[in-house]
């Protein structure tokens, strides 16, 4: 009776007092919350005992797995040795030294210079902070606008939303700002194009000459990208892709940003995803598995070539850009860790996981709703649609975005549910094989309830 009083008291609290991130306020106040007690593995217990499956990793950032007690250990110790140090005034600490200089190790090339942050958001906001300062320290003020791509994710603080492209996150915000310009997605499955890749590269690449173009060749500053646009619903670009548009930026002399605050540490399967295509953006942004997610952190990572036209424009004076927490001590000796538990075997599981789950998934492409799957390595998702010929979406009265979820938490599964019909998949690398194919069924039988569901009676069309 005790910890049921206590249970309803926290949800009580939860409702009168703790505002929900990107939450319909009132209808989490009509909803309720579900509290998450405990989590070990890749699994988390809620407050009622109730075990799931974090299929979506947290909010794919707990890449390593909960439980992990060297990481527990090396937060404690780092708390009690030096729980702060600031980076201002010259200070330093060895936690974020060291962490830095093994970032910079294992980036793709000459990506040396390392800026910490509290998380992505804010790891994008320094971004265009320094875009900013590299072009005034260039001569060129007048590049002062700034490309991205529809239906990205680019974090949600001021300046930072307006880049990302999705309606939630400018509604009522005022955003986008004049400065800020998107150009098509590469998005396959709906693509107007069709789905030929090299007839999706050779447009996004015209689109962003076109935008460039339109706006001034002098004027612009950098075009920002996911290697795999997350918060969209997981849409992964055509090989080649990516490489094409980092080539057009360097012929159009407009930095490259690559937001990797999703796909970075083992998410795709290598270390970071611009590997798979060789590719050396100008600036990265990490967070999430930096830390997997044990504690709050981001990074932008600095090419040679920003790093010194900055230092160099800068001269004697600061470079009038800091955070309190950057280069938090415990949050980089948690990163420190992490590391360590990603080459100690996690990397690796991670990928032969990764193979499994693309084909698991796969497999569900024979049910009525699934219109299609795709992913890459930890990364996945699969759209739903009532007509698979014409690609039609679920209708808005099945409110996908959280009676879906809630059916997938009723099978003891969490994934990310989006409003327009699609499941997101982001496990933890340590999931087993057992874990993965769980994943799978339990995705068919919430597959399977959603076809039972009134809304769809005579609508699905297989």
């Amino acid at each position: 009776m005790e910890d049921f009083a206590k249970s309803n008291s926290l949800h009580e609290l939860d409702r009168r007092h703790f505002v929900h991130p990107v939450s319909s306020w009132q209808g989490h106040e009509q909803r309720g919350v579900r509290i998450l007690q405990s989590a070990k593995g890749a699994k988390v217990t809620d407050s009622e005992g109730h075990e799931l499956i974090d299929g979506f990793a947290g909010l794919w950032c707990v890449n390593a797995g909960y439980g992990h007690e060297s990481v527990v250990q090396a937060a404690a110790e780092q708390m009690r040795q030096l729980p702060y140090a600031t980076g201002y005034f010259d200070l330093g600490a060895e936690a974020p030294i060291r962490l830095a200089a093994e970032l910079a190790d294992r980036a793709p090339g000459d990506l040396d210079h390392v800026y910490f942050t509290l998380g992505g958001s804010d790891a994008v906001d320094s971004t265009i902070r320094f875009v900013r300062y590299f072009w005034h320290a260039k001569g060129q003020p007048q590049k002062d606008q700034f490309i991205s791509v529809e239906q990205g994710y680019h974090g949600s603080s001021s300046a930072g939303a307006g880049l990302t492209a999705l309606p939630a996150f400018h509604d009522g915000f005022g955003l986008p700002y004049a400065w800020q310009h998107k150009i098509p997605s590469h998005y396959l499955y709906r693509n107007p194009l069709g789905d030929d890749p090299e007839t999706v590269i050779a447009a996004s690449v015209a689109a962003l000459h076109d935008k460039v173009a339109e706006l001034g060749a002098d004027r612009v500053a950098a075009f920002y990208v996911e290697p795999i646009q997350g918060s969209s619903g997981v849409l992964v670009p055509p090989k080649g892709w990516i490489k094409a548009m980092r080539e057009a930026c360097a012929q159009l002399d407009i930095l490259f940003i690559a937001d990797e605050v999703i796909t970075g540490f083992g998410r795709t399967g290598p270390m970071f995803a611009c590997e798979e295509e060789g590719i050396v953006p100008d600036m990265m942004t990490t967070a999430k598995g930096l830390t997997s997610g044990y504690a709050p952190m981001g990074a932008v990572l600095l090419s040679e070539n920003v790093y010194q036209t900055i230092a160099d424009g800068a001269g004697a004076k600061a470079v009038g850009h800091g955070f309190t927490y950057s280069g938090h001590p415990v949050s980089a000796a948690v990163g420190l860790e992490v590391l360590k538990l990603y080459e100690g075997g996690l990397l690796e599981n991670g990928r032969k996981m990764g193979a499994r789950l693309q084909a698991g998934l796969a497999e569900l492409v024979d049910h009525p709703l699934v219109g299609d799957v795709r992913g890459r390595g930890m990364l996945a998702a699969i759209e739903l649609v009532t007509d698979k010929d014409n690609k039609t979406p679920l209708p808005a009265e099945v409110q996908a975005g959280t009676r879906l979820f809630d059916f997938a938490w009723e099978e003891g599964l969490i994934i990310r549910s989006f409003n327009h019909g699609a499941f997101g998949y982001a496990p933890p690398l340590c999931c087993s094989e057992a874990e993965i194919d769980e994943i799978v069924a339990r995705t068919r039988r919430v597959l399977d309830r959603t076809l039972a569901l009134p809304e769809l009676q005579g609508l699905v069309r297989a």
